[in-house]
Parts: structure tokens; sequence; C-alpha cells
């Protein structure tokens, strides 16, 4: 039985988009068992919170340029599919070497995990504007919404699958003290997925096209944002400035849950897995919503909301409490990921998807550079202690305050850009009460928020 649905009536690009679905699963096997450690694998080396928030930051702002390479490769050599693949080789190799980081650096172990995440990031970034406009090209787009919906949420499945039980082997591992041995058991199975990943990738159909980009890449600012591309601008502008609210604290979650909290792996890993499966509970239904009644609405929905989780995090220490937190944040960053990737394609014609789409990803690698550093910052200079109108408060720790400056400007960010957003293409009006009620129905869970959003966000009569 097969259960992957058909998406295209021409053969070969439904062929492509089910080796699509199965490489976006194991490329979410490798992220579940690797990537999501690498925050946990710094604290194991001894990193302190700004060089945390540093690991989060500076390889994915080096490692974007990379996009742009691939642009220019893209536009001389007229290929598309073979830099994707050389891309994933790319980064199993700097996942194989990160794995290795404390047996052949250990005087230089966190030096040379930056340099490996870098490398890690660039082969990603290396395939990612030519595999979009790819993608772009086999993907109709009618069913944009229900196939990336699919995709993600069997790869939310995969990704929460190979998180838990990454984190079994490393609480194993941590308690025969052999923690090191752990993480070098996740990594490589890791790289393994990736090769599997890689596989797929080179099982696509990549259709018939003069030039992979179009235009000369240098001119891009010229050619694409300032000529006739201000709503995309607008955009990119906004969910640049959206990436670095969240990086502010977003990086220093782990920081506080293993050093300040002094959660096990296996509570780590339950706590980050509870927002794994809520994404894989709604995606679906965020999909056919956002086929239905268009991406304007629920991004603004979800970035009105996305502000009341940091503000959640310093309200209480308990497990469970932090697992609904968690919750709540995987309910809201599933749809309004979702939305902005299908915007960005609905925002971008095909010849210059790939293009337009790099530089998208440089500015947000710009903005979580910033927002990180900054919040790296905050954790050093914020006061542990505050006399407030005669009250004197002692915050646990000054993460604390890093988040609660992360939700300020998480509200601003949203006041400022999403009032102004417009949607693009032709969809069936809808109400705010009435998007929520859809969600509400499919997940008791966003039960939690739906009084907060309907009052944050007023309906009209555009909706």
């Amino acid at each position: 039985m097969n259960l992957i649905p058909t998406y295209s009536k021409d053969e070969r690009s439904d062929k492509s988009l089910r080796h699509s679905i199965k490489d976006g699963i194991s490329y979410s096997l490798m992220t579940g068992v690797g990537e999501s450690y690498f925050a946990a694998f710094a604290i194991f080396l001894k990193a302190s919170a700004p060089q945390v928030a540093l690991l989060a930051s500076l390889p994915p702002l080096l490692a974007s340029f990379s996009q742009l390479f691939a642009v220019y490769l893209g536009q001389k050599t007229g290929v598309r599919k073979n830099i994707v693949v050389m891309g994933a080789l790319l980064q199993a190799a700097a996942l194989a070497m990160i794995a290795l980081v404390p047996l052949l650096f250990p005087l230089a172990a966190f030096t040379m995990l930056i340099v490996f995440v870098v490398i890690y990031y660039s082969g990603a970034n290396l395939g990612a504007p030519l595999w979009g406009s790819l993608m772009g090209s086999i993907v109709p787009e009618q069913v944009r919404g229900r196939f990336f919906g699919t995709r993600t949420r069997l790869s939310s499945v995969a990704s929460f699958s190979a998180l838990i039980l990454a984190g079994l082997v490393l609480h194993f591992f941590d308690e025969l003290s052999l923690t090191q041995w752990g993480f070098l058991v996740i990594f490589a199975a890791g790289v393994a997925a990736r090769l599997v990943s890689t596989w797929h990738l080179t099982q696509l159909h990549d259709p018939p096209h003069q030039q992979a980009i179009e235009g000369d890449v240098t001119n891009l600012f010229s050619r694409g944002f300032f000529r006739g591309q201000r709503q995309f601008l607008r955009f990119s502008l906004f969910f640049a400035s959206m990436q670095a609210a969240v990086a502010i604290s977003g990086p220093l979650v782990v920081v506080y849950l293993l050093r300040d909290l002094h959660f096990s792996y296996i509570e780590l890993t339950i706590n980050t897995a509870a927002s794994v499966l809520v994404r894989f509970l709604v995606l679906s239904r965020w999909g056919r919503l956002s086929d239905l009644f268009g991406n304007r609405i629920i991004l603004r929905v979800t970035g009105f909301s996305i502000p009341l989780v940091p503000f959640a995090w310093v309200l209480s220490t308990d497990f469970y409490y932090l697992l609904m937190v968690q919750a709540l944040s995987g309910l809201l960053w599933s749809g309004f990921s979702l939305s902005a990737t299908n915007f960005v394609y609905d925002l971008t014609e095909q010849h210059e998807r790939a293009g337009l789409m790099a530089l998208h990803a440089v500015f947000a690698a710009v903005a979580v550079f910033i927002g990180a550093t900054l919040g790296g910052l905050l954790t050093v200079i914020l006061p542990k202690e505050i006399s407030l109108f005669g009250a004197h408060f002692e915050w646990l720790t000054t993460i604390y305050g890093v988040f609660l400056v992360s939700a300020v400007i998480r509200l601003l960010v949203a006041a400022a850009f999403l009032p102004r957003l417009k949607e693009v293409r032709p969809v069936r009006p809808m109400s705010y009460h009435g998007l929520l009620f859809r969600v509400t129905r499919f997940s008791p869970i966003s039960g939690v928020i739906f009084d907060v959003v309907n009052r944050i966000n007023r309906p009209d009569k555009e909706d």
C-alpha cells in the first residue's frame, strides 16, 4: 500500500515528488540525531552560554553566502540537481568530522566544532536555492501547501523518532560515563541517514531549462528587490527581523535546561520532542488551510502569538509545564514556518526564485547572527537581581531576562510588519476566529492560546 498520495499527473514529476518526500524523511533523521544535539554537544565540550549562542549564529551566517555561490554556479553551468547532491555529500562529510572532534582535536574542540559546523551548514546552503528552484518547477501550485505539509509532517515523524532514539542512546552512554561515545554513535547514524537522503536526491527529475538561474547574480539586488519586488523585500525584512528576535533567546533554551535546571539528556530529549510531536499533529491541517485561505492569515495569527513562547518560559520551572510550552511552540512554529515558505514561492517567479531565495536566506542568517550575539551578550550584562518600586527580585538565571527581551522584540516586529502583509494569490475569505476554530477543533493543545490570539488579532474586512 502506497502511503504517499499522487500530487502530479506527470509520471516523472510525481515519482520525483515521492523521492523528495523520502529525501525529507532521511534528512530529518539526520537532523534528529545530529543537528538537534549540536548545542548539547557544545555544552558537553564546556562551552559557555555566549559560545553556544555563537555556535547557533556564526556558522549559519558564514554558510549562508554559499547560497549566493550556488546561484552563481547554477547560472554559469545550468545545473541544479548535481549541485544539490554535492552539497548533501559535503554536509555528510562535515557531520562525520563533528563526531570526531573530541578525538582528533582535544585541545581545540570548540574551535574545530565551529569550523566543521560552518562546513555542515555550507553543504546544506549550497543546495538550498537550487533545490527550491527545482521543487518549484515540479510541485503543482494548487497542491503546494498539501505537498509541503505532507512532506514536513512525515519528516517531523522521522525527526521525532530520531530525536527520541538519540536521547535514549545519549542517556545510556551518559549513565556509563561514556557520553563522548554516545555523541559519536548518534552523529554516525546521522551521516548514514544523510547518505540515504543523497541517494533520493539523485533520483529527482530536473525538468529541462535553459539555465538553472537566469540573469546576472551580481545584479540580484537591483533586479530583484528594487525593481518590482517591494512586497518580497518587505516580507524578507519581516522574516529576517523575526528570526533575529527569536535568535536572541532560542539558542539559550538548551543552556537553560541543561545548565540551570540540570535536566538529564533524556529530559532534554522529551522536552524537545514535545514540540516536534505537535508539529506532526498539526502540519497537515496548516497545509490544507494554507491552500484554501492563503498564507497571510496564518502568518498573522502565528506571528502575533509567537511572542507568547519566550514569555511562558519564565513563569515556571515545572517539567510538565515546560512540556506544554514546547507544545505551544510546536503548534505556532509549524504554521508560521510552512506559511512563510509557501509565501516565498508565491512571491517569486520561477526564473528568479533561486536567486531571491538565496538573498532571503542571507538576510535571515545575518539577522540570526545579530540576534544570537545580542542574546549571548545579555546573559553576561543583565543583572541577576532587580530592585523595582521597593521590591527586590532575584532570578534563577539571567536567561530569564533574555527571554523577556526576545518576547518584546518579537511582538514589536509582528506589529510593525504583519498589518501590511498582503495575500498574493486568490484565496477564500476567512476570519481569524474561523481559522483558529479550524485549528483548535483539530488539536486541543491550541485551545490554550485561542482567547489570547483572538484579542490580539481583530478580524478586518479583507479576511
